[in-house]
């Protein structure tokens, strides 16, 4: 099984701000939808709570909630409380990839523990101010290869590209 990370950051490593999504890429987010369906999506209790109502739990897809708060509920999702526990989870699924989405400390947990087998970035060429941001990566320890260069247009507003890095063994 391949752990990987997707997620969308600035040039400053902004990916949220009062844990909300700063920009509107929909380009960006149908290649979110289409890359994570049917597979298995693990995130942090905040991430999960930013998702719009109407779009809780994300479908067609297993959500996965990694929370410290043991009462913790959200219908139809798995609530565990560590990142041990979510693996633990992994052992009965039958995807071949599953997808950390986020936020921020559950990227870094996941990176500093080494369970990250491949990250799906989209580069976002703009700074934004925010308050979550992606954690650093050495870059030189993954092989790259660009899946995307998009310029911006009037439904995209920003120049993004998006990189698949696998991490050299």
């Amino acid at each position: 099984m391949i752990i990987s990370i997707i997620v969308a950051i600035s040039k400053n490593q902004v990916i949220g701000k009062n844990n909300q999504l700063i920009w509107h890429l929909p380009k960006d987010m149908k290649f979110f939808m289409d890359t994570t369906m049917n597979t298995v999506v693990i995130m942090g209790r905040k991430n999960y709570e930013s998702i719009p109502n109407k779009y809780r739990p994300l479908k067609n897809r297993k959500n996965v909630i990694i929370t410290r708060n043991k009462s913790y509920k959200a219908e139809g999702c798995e609530v565990v409380n560590s990142i041990d526990e979510s693996l633990k989870f992994l052992t009965n699924v039958e995807n071949n990839e599953v997808f950390v989405i986020g936020g921020g400390e559950i990227y870094k947990k996941f990176l500093e523990k080494g369970l990250i087998d491949r990250m799906y970035v989209t580069h976002i060429d703009e700074y934004f101010d925010g308050d979550t941001f992606f954690p650093k990566v050495n870059y030189d320890s993954w092989k790259s290869s660009e899946i995307l260069n998009h310029r911006k247009d009037e439904i995209n507003p920003h120049d993004f590209k998006i990189v698949v890095y696998d991490k050299i063994n």
